[in-house]
Order: structure tokens, then C-alpha cells, then sequence
């Protein structure tokens, strides 16, 4: 598919989803939040791509809704009202249930709406330029989601900090290493690109079915208490019995081969 405010590229077993707004700091309007659910779709369903990786174009990653859009065109918020209602919204990972592993390359500034991408991912690495904060409350907004997100990987209060002091606080990249939010600093920042598909690739030497059920593993246990979510992951566990990749592996190790893992197709739901 084509986009207009999104590059979907394949470099190897890495898909790449850049945001391509930069004039506008990759602040997300109505046609981009649209385009989001497809593009993950796109990316999860190729068979080809075993990894995906996320970053901006320009200065920023991104700044979540666009604040210029909602102003001045007559519609403002009530066009997200249902989707808020029920809860129905598709623009991360997270929302299209994608199992493959994402990997968010943070470049520049990244605010208010951009922390859903951080919160919703996989692992998160962060150029040595990289600036964090929330502005929601300066613009007369509210802190929710993605802070509830982000509350699952880094200090309560930490969080609540950057939603009450707002625009007034920025945190740079090494303070966000050390809370959690992200786990790599990358130096100089103009590698992180070249660092997130040195990091898919290795990701990629895995087994994909085993990935899968990991991530389902994982990511459900964070909706559960510990015995119900330590049940549903051996659930997970015994999925892939009998999945030719648990052969192949020790196999492989054996035999001090790379392995040769099966193709793994995307499941509705």
C-alpha cells in the first residue's frame, strides 16, 4: 500500500514504519491515525518481515495529536468521541494485536500522544538527543492512556511527574534510561537508525512462532493476576508443542548451524 504521512520500507527480515509528517514534528492528524492501522496490518502480515521497527523523519519521532488540525477545523475531539466510548482505537501495535516483535527507535522529541508508541512496544531505544515530555495539561488536556501505558515499565511517581509539571519538564535521554522508559541510548544519534536494524536482524535469528507466543505470553500476563497470568503462559508454552521449530532449534544447536525456522502467518484476532 501507499501512505501519505507514512514510509513503510523492508530492509531484510526488518520492516521499517516511519512517521512522515516532519513539518509538523510527525504530530499524528485524522488521515495518519487512519493510515496507522493499516500500515501495522501491512507489516505483521508479511511473511518476509520478522521484526518492525518504528521511528520519524526529521527532528522529531513524533507529538501525538495534531494540536493545529484540532483547532482549526471545526471538528476538533468529537471526532475521536466513539472511538474513546468504546474503546476502539488502532493506531499501535498494541491496538492491532501484533505478535511480531517491535522495536521504537526514539529520534529527537517525543510527547504527549508520541509516549503511546513507547508504551506499546517491545523494546525502545532512544538516540542521545532524544527529549521526553507530556503537554497535556498545559494544553488543557488529559493525561490518560499512554501514561497508564507507561506505568507497566517505569516508577509510578515518575509518570505522574511528567503529566503534572507538563511542558514545564523535559527529560533527556539519559534520565529516561534510567527510569526505565527506554533501554539504549544510541550515540551519535544520526547511528540509531543504522543501531534499530542491527538490533531487528538479530532479533530475526530467532525462531518466529516462538517469538509469537512469547509476546502472548508476556504482553497478556500484564492483564492478569500472577497465578492466572503464570497459567495462560504455560497455555503459551504448550501452543507450540509439536511446531517444527522446537525440533529445529536443538537441532541446530547440535549440529552448530544457524537454524532454519519455519514462516509464521498472521492470525486474525
Amino acid at each position: 500500500m501507499s501512505y501519505q504521512h507514512l514510509i513503510v520500507e523492508r530492509h531484510g527480515p526488518v520492516g521499517w514504519l516511519i512517521n512522515n509528517r516532519p513539518e509538523q514534528l510527525n504530530a499524528m492528524n485524522n488521515a495518519m491515525r487512519d493510515e496507522f492501522a493499516d500500515a501495522w496490518i501491512e507489516l505483521d502480515r508479511d511473511p518476509a518481515v520478522r521484526v518492525i521497527v518504528h521511528t520519524g523523519e526529521g527532528r522529531a519521532f513524533q507529538t501525538g495529536v495534531d494540536v493545529q488540525e484540532i483547532a482549526t477545523d471545526g471538528v476538533g475531539f468529537q471526532r475521536y468521541r466513539d472511538s474513546m466510548e468504546n474503546f476502539d482505537v488502532h493506531f499501535t501495535s498494541w491496538h492491532q494485536n501484533v505478535w511480531k516483535p517491535v522495536v521504537t527507535a526514539v529520534n529527537g522529541i517525543c510527547c504527549g500522544g508520541g509516549f503511546h508508541w513507547v508504551a506499546d512496544a517491545d523494546i525502545v531505544i532512544a538516540a542521545s538527543d532524544a527529549k521526553f515530555f507530556d503537554p497535556h495539561v498545559s494544553v488543557g488536556q488529559v493525561v490518560s492512556i499512554e501514561a497508564i501505558g507507561l506505568m507497566k515499565k517505569m516508577p509510578v511517581e515518575a509518570v505522574m511527574r511528567m503529566a503534572f509539571l507538563g511542558k514545564y519538564e523535559r527529560v533527556d535521554a539519559k534520565r529516561a534510561l534510567e527510569l526505565g522508559m527506554i533501554s539504549e541510548i544510541v550515540d551519535p544519534p544520526e547511528r540509531l537508525r543504522e543501531r534499530a536494524q542491527e538490533m531487528g536482524e538479530t532479533i530475526a535469528k530467532n525462531s518466529p512462532a516462538a517469538m509469537a507466543a512469547t509476546k502472548k505470553a508476556l504482553w497478556g500476563a500484564l492483564e492478569l493476576g500472577l497465578t492466572e497470568a503464570c497459567r495462560q503462559g504455560a497455555k503459551q508454552i504448550m501452543a507450540l508443542w509439536g511446531h517444527p521449530d522446537q525440533e529445529e532449534g536443538p537441532l541446530a544447536f547440535s549440529e552448530k548451524r544457524e537454524a532454519r525456522w519455519a514462516s509464521i502467518e498472521r492470525e486474525e484476532g
